[in-house]
């Protein structure tokens, strides 16, 4: 099995695409718009890779946050807020945000879990700062780091009960960030002691399955490389500081933060101690070298995908429209 999430080209598999991914079997798959047109079809396609992978428990991912962030969209499937909307709830009424957040993701997990996936890149633990970036300002839980861990916990809490897992990002946070990292690299000038704060929520749900790195540079820990691919980051600060021991998945490395060929990052993002690496386009040149770049998933990367994978086997139930009208009527109150 090799170590990478690959993305699909379109809503159905080419014939490229089966031969490649039945010889590098990767860890899972990532869907976006381009993968999801109805139910039928998106069941299908995930029955597909299943079959294909001969695993039950694959994972297959997909960035369904609510808001801008959205990969199964209306009419097809509902709408879902953002982090702001459950961060404006919890400043008047914490407890009832917290249950919102919470109902919230459990419809979210039922929704997903009837096309087949199994994985969602959520909840975001970054720590807004006045001069974030609206992409990730936009999609966050606010600038309080407790209020971002409590409805982040909440959020993973809901995602399991409805047989989906779910994954911290990014750490060890992106709220310093003042450009989007799809288009540049971010750079970090805080210290240490400033960054604690970053840290803060990472740390409280140091024990969630699964974690996605960014690709920030922070110049306090490692002045030359962006965290994913940071030796430094990874293991003193993720592994370290933070503890998580999770399955660690880079964000995608397609983004232009990060430079050098698709296998030149592959290899170093696992080098530094990713886990996995996230390749999100479906392009087949790139996926070929990813490929023919990296070696086989290690034994404990082995152990942490199966145990995050194992954190959410037991959930599933759940009725919908019950949840969704909790969540709206806690809403409501703001």
């Amino acid at each position: 099995m090799k170590p990478v999430i690959f993305g699909l080209s379109g809503p159905v598999l080419t014939d490229d695409e089966r031969a490649l991914f039945r010889e590098a079997d990767p860890v899972g798959y990532i869907l976006f718009k381009r993968n999801c047109v109805d139910r039928t079809q998106l069941r299908a396609l995930t029955d597909d890779l299943r079959s294909l992978a001969g695993r039950d428990d694959l994972p297959i991912a997909i960035d369904q946050e609510g808001g801008r962030v959205a990969r199964m969209q209306p009419p097809e499937w509902p709408a879902f807020p953002a982090g702001p909307r459950f961060d404006a709830l919890y400043e008047v009424a914490p407890a009832s945000a917290i249950e919102a957040a919470r109902a919230n993701a459990h419809a979210l997990a039922l929704m997903l879990r009837e096309v087949g996936i199994s994985v969602d890149l959520l909840p975001l633990l970054d720590v807004v700062q006045p001069d974030t970036t609206a992409m990730i300002a936009e999609r966050a839980y606010g600038s309080d780091p407790m209020r971002v861990a409590a409805l982040g916990r909440a959020v993973l809490d809901g995602l399991a009960r409805g047989g989906v897992v779910g994954v911290v990002k990014h750490m060890p946070g992106h709220g310093r960030a003042v450009v989007d990292s799809h288009h540049e690299v971010p750079f970090v000038d805080a210290d240490a002691a400033a960054l604690k704060v970053d840290l803060e929520p990472f740390r409280t749900l140091a024990s969630a399955p699964m974690g996605m790195t960014c690709h920030c540079v922070f110049r306090a820990w490692d002045a030359d490389r962006p965290a994913t691919l940071s030796p430094t980051v990874i293991g003193d600060v993720i592994r370290g500081r933070i503890g998580f021991d999770g399955l660690l998945m880079t964000d995608d490395i397609d983004m232009k933060a990060l430079s050098g060929t698709a296998g030149d990052k592959a290899v170093a993002a696992l080098a530094a101690g990713c886990d996995v690496v996230l390749d999100c386009w479906g392009r087949m040149d790139e996926m070929t070298d990813i490929a023919g770049r990296i070696g086989a998933l290690g034994p404990r990367g082995r152990e942490r995908l199966d145990a995050a994978m194992a954190s959410a086997a037991g959930g599933g139930d759940g009725d919908f429209d019950a949840l969704i009208a909790t969540r709206d009527a806690l809403l409501a109150l703001v």
